[in-house]
């Protein structure tokens, strides 16, 4: 009996082992496969000369220069930051307040509202960005940097809404209502008791909004203009616009890209831990 349980053992043992083996093996070989096409586009940006060889014939900076002026990557890039910045406050402002009500409140309705928040994130960008544009464009604020803005509020707010409602259920409401005893009123007992409480889980979704926002591509490419464009459009039309380009530049374009969005994913790290998307409340129940 007991050789049988032993067998058997070693024989989970060898499965776990080959499981794993086979989990890090395709790991690796995702982590190998990325890390060679990021650094073939960084070579390519460098490069004086790239033909059929392993490197480049030669290396210089001149297709930076050549992408920041011939694609005014000055504009683009403050663009850019005025529609991640605007997009990422306003969707706090807007999505953490109904989150706290949709956790709080119960009310005809509240499952085809938290419904309507679900179409934008689970539905196709392009399926509702086309009709979307249109109603823009007829209020003529598509091709503005405020059309741009809008557009990426539609799918930001119900992300956040959705983020931030585990959060808020966990949170013990016998913390505000000790609050309301003091007479506290309920603007007071969000702003100064909740707000403190929920604020890892808020930057958190501001931080996935932000990630999100810097790469939303469709959205911001119907409604966008010739002075509204972000990097990701700007990028989009570098290569497939007519007229001839150098592969290079259009590299050195996208290694702007990746360094922005670095930058911005490195300062937002600064103030969050990204396992405060998933972990609890100090003041949980």
């Amino acid at each position: 009996m007991s050789s049988v349980q032993s067998g058997a053992t070693v024989g989970r043992t060898w499965s776990e082992r080959l499981w794993a083996i086979a989990i890090w093996t395709l790991v690796g070989l995702f982590v190998v496969n990325l890390l060679a096409l990021i650094g073939s586009v960084v070579t390519s940006s460098l490069a004086t000369r790239w033909l059929g060889t392993w490197l480049p014939a030669g290396f210089t900076l001149r297709w930076y220069a050549s992408a920041w002026d011939e694609f005014q990557l000055a504009d683009i890039l403050t663009v850019t930051f005025q529609v991640v910045g605007s997009v990422v406050a306003v969707s706090g402002l807007l999505g953490v307040p109904a989150a706290y009500a949709l956790a709080r409140r119960d009310f005809p309705g509240k499952r085809a509202v938290v419904l309507l928040l679900l179409l934008p994130l689970l539905v196709p960008s392009v399926t509702y960005g086309i009709p979307l544009a249109t109603v823009l464009y007829k209020m003529r604020l598509g091709g503005t940097l405020l059309g741009v803005i809008l557009a990426n509020l539609v799918p930001s707010v119900p992300f956040v809404v959705l983020i931030m409602i585990p959060f808020i259920e966990q949170i013990d409401p016998r913390i505000e209502a000790a609050a309301r005893v003091f007479g506290a009123g309920t603007l007071r007992v969000f702003i100064h008791v909740l707000v403190p409480i929920l604020m890892p889980g808020v930057l958190a979704a501001l931080l996935l909004v932000l990630v999100r926002t810097i790469a939303m591509f469709e959205l911001t490419f119907l409604v966008a203009g010739p002075g509204s464009q972000t990097l990701v459009v700007a990028l989009y039309y570098a290569v497939f616009a007519s007229g001839v380009r150098a592969v290079q530049s259009i590299d050195a374009m996208a290694v702007i890209y990746m360094v922005t969005t670095l930058v911005w994913l490195l300062i937002a790290l600064r103030f969050v831990n990204p396992t405060q998307i998933v972990g609890r409340p100090r003041h949980a129940r």
